[in-house]
């Protein structure tokens, strides 16, 4: 099977410029390639995971990827699926992001000589002259074909700011310089920058008369079209100082029955045919497809040793209902209580399991919270010094969510 048909057969792509040039580039040549990512944040997360995942089958197919880190296009914003300006970043807050993300993507990528490249946009969109950039670059584009384009469409009502419409410009010139400096042929992104890729491969082809492409990935969603990724405490993220080992693995371990089978064809490396054959399992065998899912793409971002004590930890909570020394922990104090008591509002709040109060409140008086196996409908009640007798506590929350309060 070619790269391109396992693509094909896990319903990664979306859309592409001309689907058979690209198959015949992949299959039957060695391309350069590139991903852009914005340094949005100080961490990827698992949208970014999925085009990671991408970039790492393309390169074990004999492919150069290059990973574009946007420290230019940064400083103005993607408008794409945003109802609002993007917050005005620093270059030092910029800089530090793509630091972030270049140590992270090294785990997935190999960088090494001759293998892949990492190259920040910055270098060259923050020397250029403004005028000659209009001159080179805006005038092949027309301003009624980009009000079509989706990722301005749906902000049009909300106001469109003239600094991000020229968002769209910035990354098509990434496309032409990449293709002048590297010979890059190919540009591959999630489906929802379909308008900011296509433009980009106009813009080579009428600069240079040469074709180059663009395609697009399966956006990572449930069955019902939304968006996977999102926690309670926001986004999940690879770096384990914001989403822990354990908290990454119960994200996929707990992924709805319609979800788990898409998801190890889009995220694993386990071979497509086992995954069709999991494809009618039904009931509790799904679940050890939930397990097997979890384990790989924790294993992936954080290393098998983690992905290891993250599915004994889980394993041994549900065997016991108790706690395991790997499960997420938070530590308290003396000072914490007041007259030998915390809130137990307050102590939700601490332990992360809720963003606030009103959460809490909510949570307790909807009967979701058991403290060491004993329901807590009474959102004023507090927690004793005197329960930690046996040194910790054990927070349930719903019928998943375990949390160890030691003192």
């Amino acid at each position: 099977m070619t790269v391109f048909e396992e693509l094909k057969r896990r319903g990664l792509i979306a859309q592409a410029t001309n689907e058979e040039e690209i198959q015949k580039l992949l299959d039957e040549e060695k391309i350069s390639f590139y991903i852009g990512f914005d340094a949005t944040a100080d961490s990827l997360h698992v949208g970014h995971f999925l085009q990671l995942v991408i970039m790492k089958r393309l390169q074990m197919a004999g492919h150069r990827p290059i990973a574009l880190l946007g420290t230019g296009t940064t400083m103005v914003g993607d408008p794409t699926g945003k109802t609002d300006m993007r917050r005005m970043m620093t270059p030092e807050e910029i800089n530090h992001n793509a630091l972030c993300f270049q140590r992270q993507m090294e785990k997935f990528v190999d960088f090494g000589e001759g293998k892949a490249m990492m190259v920040r946009n910055g270098d060259w969109l923050l020397k250029m002259n403004y005028i000659e950039f209009l001159r080179e670059v805006g005038v092949h584009f027309s301003v009624n074909r980009m009000l079509t384009a989706e990722c301005f469409k749906s902000r049009m009502e909300r106001g469109l700011s003239f600094l991000e419409f020229n968002y769209m410009l910035m990354q098509s010139y990434d496309f032409l310089h990449l293709y002048n400096e590297f010979g890059c042929k190919l540009e591959l992104g999630g489906d929802d920058q379909w308008s900011n890729i296509i433009n980009g491969v106009d813009l080579v082809r009428r600069v240079k008369q040469e074709t180059v492409y663009g395609m697009t990935f399966t956006l990572l969603t449930t069955k019902e079209g939304k968006k996977m990724g999102k926690t309670e405490k926001g986004a999940l993220w690879l770096d384990p100082n914001k989403t822990s080992p354990y908290e990454f693995f119960q994200y996929w371990r707990n992924v709805g029955d319609d979800d788990v089978i898409n998801c190890l064809k889009l995220l694993t490396f386990v071979p497509v045919e086992e995954i069709e054959a999991m494809e009618r399992w039904e009931g509790s065998e799904l679940n050890k497809a939930k397990e097997l899912l979890a384990f790989e793409v924790t294993k992936m971002v954080h290393g098998e040793e983690e992905a290891s004590k993250a599915l004994n930890a889980a394993r041994e909570i549900f065997l016991s209902g108790g706690a395991s020394a790997d499960m997420p922990t938070t530590q308290l104090s003396e000072s914490d209580f007041t007259d030998g008591k915390i809130g137990l509002l307050t102590l939700l709040v601490k332990t992360g399991l809720c963003a606030s109060n009103g959460e809490a409140r909510r949570l307790v008086q909807q009967g979701g919270i058991m403290i060491d196996d004993v329901k807590v409908s009474d959102p004023y009640a507090s927690v004793l010094r005197a329960q930690f007798d046996e040194g910790h506590i054990m927070i349930k929350k719903g019928k998943k969510t375990y949390h160890k309060v030691l003192l």
